[in-house]
């Protein structure tokens, strides 16, 4: 017996319509000179895609870094271009007006407040960045990776190991952590996988 094969082409039209959504809204904040910063799993992606594409993983979602003064102006450029602005859980999320979903729309952390009143630091600042070769601007991969110790969830520590898979962390790199972020990332990587040998820190 033969069996169908899984038809896959709405999960690549999900990671298609992330990618588009996040250069239309970087795109437009960039035109309207809003500093902002990539983060989450674009951002992850984005870091990885430098030392291995193949290695790269799909989000459903776009997660962005911007001043809690800048709010008001990002909306501004994003209304036009067909996002609505709510606040959902105490986060502020652009969604498109034709697919007001939350789950898929452009989460807002807010640069120098704690995400959570269990987080170890402070959001970083929207200067801590730098413009990837896809046009948007991506947060620092210092921040990045402290961001993700930060949030400690267990997606968090998948995209650690995928950064640590590629290289990206290093024991240059871990001497910048705080203690107890350095503490998370010995777990991560004393917990997972290895195919070669893993970084000293």
């Amino acid at each position: 017996m033969v069996r169908a094969r899984p038809n896959i082409e709405w999960q690549v039209e999900a990671v298609n319509h992330v990618d588009r959504m996040l250069k239309t809204v970087t795109a437009a904040l960039d035109a309207a000179s809003i500093p902002y910063a990539v983060i989450g799993g674009n951002a992850v992606a984005t870091w990885v895609a430098t030392r291995d594409v193949g290695a790269t993983r799909a989000t459903k979602d776009v997660d962005l870094l911007l001043a809690r003064s800048d709010l008001d102006r990002a909306e501004n450029a994003l209304t036009p271009i067909g996002f609505v602005r709510e606040e959902v859980l105490g986060i502020p999320v652009f969604m498109e007006s034709e697919h007001p979903l939350p789950s898929q729309g452009v989460h807002v952390i807010l640069a120098n407040e704690k995400v959570r009143e269990h987080s170890l630091l402070p959001a970083p600042s929207v200067d801590s960045v730098r413009r990837s070769t896809s046009g948007y601007l991506v947060l620092s991969l210092p921040a990045l990776v402290a961001m993700k110790l930060d949030a400690n969830r267990r997606v968090d520590q998948v995209h650690i190991e995928d950064m640590l898979r590629v290289g990206l962390i290093d024991a240059e790199l871990a001497t910048q952590l705080p203690a107890d972020l350095l503490e998370r990332l010995r777990y991560v990587r004393d917990t997972m996988e290895w195919f070669a040998e893993p970084p000293a820190f």
